[in-house]
């Protein structure tokens, strides 16, 4: 078996530890395939239509790709586009089993966490040469969107489709039955020590079976009927809508260099107190505990009133202020850390082209018109993510406003310049590996953090440095 099959086998496991985040080695790039030569003019397609396999995850987004495929096969009656929508899990599954045997779609939307990993395995084309010859303006995107997407050796594998910000969603109705209210979160501070006033906030939201709040003397944490605050998701290694901004906000940062750092700070104090603090407020009753979030999903811990307040993606915007949440939602930034400022994981996801696709002219076409503004304007229109392209981004928040729904939580990150980049690493299934069992240890009351994270953090930049 090939070493590009038992690496993209390894990816298919640890895709399923990996919650919102995939290891090549320096000999990857001998057994990747060269990478395809763009041809001169796109006038040599096939007389009949050729079709391209395209897939995604979010099913809340299908309906406006199939309006920008509509746009497109009208513009291009050579090419017809199928589309295919997989949930989360079974998506990465198909995707890298794919890959393994030679098939798969012919462009899939793709991850920061996922795509070092598929680059290594060389089942991705560089879009260099289209880029080039199309005079694709990369520079169109928000800032650093372009740029994650190319790696250490100046390869490009994907035109950024949109990005994402971490804010905190409200139950509306009851922060105001505790007499809060966004403002008071907007203007909240948190230290790591004692959880400053985002911390009091949460103490105040907390509610036993007895009705007694966490900031009463007689509050029972082993009887709570209302938690402070939620978790979305695996803490994991990365964190996006759990630690990771309120670690960043404390100047902790993942990488010493990024993306493509040959070292990590997993032995970082500020991580540590970080993790700490969590884990305190767990055993003290205010933040749901890690069980149930394992067996209900953060989401459904939400929406169905046992959790008053949590972090959680612009992505998701959608499924907060549908029918799903039984009551109204209100979105606030999140808190103001110990460097003075907010902060939010800046993420991106830009869709690439699988080198087993047998049409990789016509996959190209597909690409690109997904990273336009004509289609990312039908996109913004369908208020479900916010587009890479500043003025579809504008169509996407004056969507929510028309729809009643203030979005600036989200994107007073990037207005204010407090985003950080998602952890990018050719390892990072391996990191997450490493990191995901030692969190849950920790948040567990198992172990404690600061030893904990000094351990996985010699592991981590021994994988790291290999």
């Amino acid at each position: 078996m090939s070493k590009a099959l038992w690496r993209l086998l390894a990816v298919l496991f640890a895709c399923t530890l990996i919650a919102a985040a995939c290891g090549g080695d320096d000999d990857a790039d001998a057994d990747a395939p060269a990478a395809t030569e763009a041809p001169s003019d796109s006038d040599d397609m096939a007389d009949e239509a050729v079709s391209i396999e395209y897939w995604l995850w979010d099913g809340n987004q299908q309906p406006y790709y199939e309006q920008c495929a509509a746009d497109f096969e009208a513009a291009n009656p050579g090419i017809d586009v199928e589309i295919t929508q997989f949930g989360w899990g079974d998506y990465w599954t198909n995707v890298t089993a794919g890959f393994a045997s030679g098939s798969g779609p012919d462009v899939f939307t793709d991850h920061l966490a996922r795509y070092p990993e598929f680059v290594a395995s060389g089942v991705l084309v560089p879009l260099n040469d289209f880029v080039d010859r199309d005079g694709v303006d990369t520079g169109a995107y928000f800032p650093g969107l372009a740029e994650l997407w190319v790696d250490n050796n100046g390869n490009r594998y994907g035109l950024p489709k949109d990005f994402d910000t971490i804010a905190l969603v409200m139950n509306a109705a009851h922060v105001a039955d505790a007499g809060l209210s966004a403002a008071d979160f907007a203007g909240a501070e948190w230290n790591p020590d004692d959880g400053g006033s985002f911390g009091e906030l949460i103490r105040r939201l907390s509610v036993d079976a007895n009705g007694n709040t966490g900031d009463s003397p007689d509050f029972d944490p082993d009887n709570v009927e209302v938690y402070g605050l939620g978790l979305e998701g695996n803490f994991g290694a990365f964190g996006q809508t759990t630690f990771s901004a309120f670690a960043a906000s404390t100047g902790f940062e993942f990488l010493d260099v990024n993306p493509f750092g040959d070292s990590a700070n997993y032995d970082d104090p500020r991580l540590a107190a970080t993790i700490d603090w969590f884990a305190r407020m767990i055993e003290a009753g205010y933040v749901v505990p890690i069980e149930d979030v394992e067996s209900l999903g953060g989401t459904t811990v939400f929406q169905n009133g046992s959790a008053a307040v949590m972090a959680d993606g612009s992505w998701k915007i959608g499924t907060y202020v549908g029918a799903d949440t039984p009551f109204d939602v209100e979105f606030a930034p999140l808190p103001i850390g110990p460097s003075g400022s907010r902060a939010s994981m800046f993420n991106g996801l830009a869709d690439s082209i699988n080198t087993n696709s047998e049409h990789q002219e016509e996959a190209w076409q597909w690409v690109k018109h997904m990273a336009s503004a004509e289609c990312q304007n039908v996109i913004g229109e369908g208020a479900v993510v916010f587009p890479a392209i500043p003025s579809a981004a504008d169509i996407a928040i004056a969507a929510h406003q028309s729809n009643g729904v203030d979005v600036t939580a989200f994107t007073v990150h990037v207005d204010e310049g407090t985003t950080f980049l998602f952890p990018i690493t050719d390892s990072a299934s391996q990191i997450e590996a490493i990191v995901g069992p030692a969190m849950q240890e920790i948040l567990r009351g198992q172990v404690e953090a600061a030893e904990r994270l000094s351990q996985v953090s010699d592991e981590v930049n021994a994988v790291l440095g290999s």
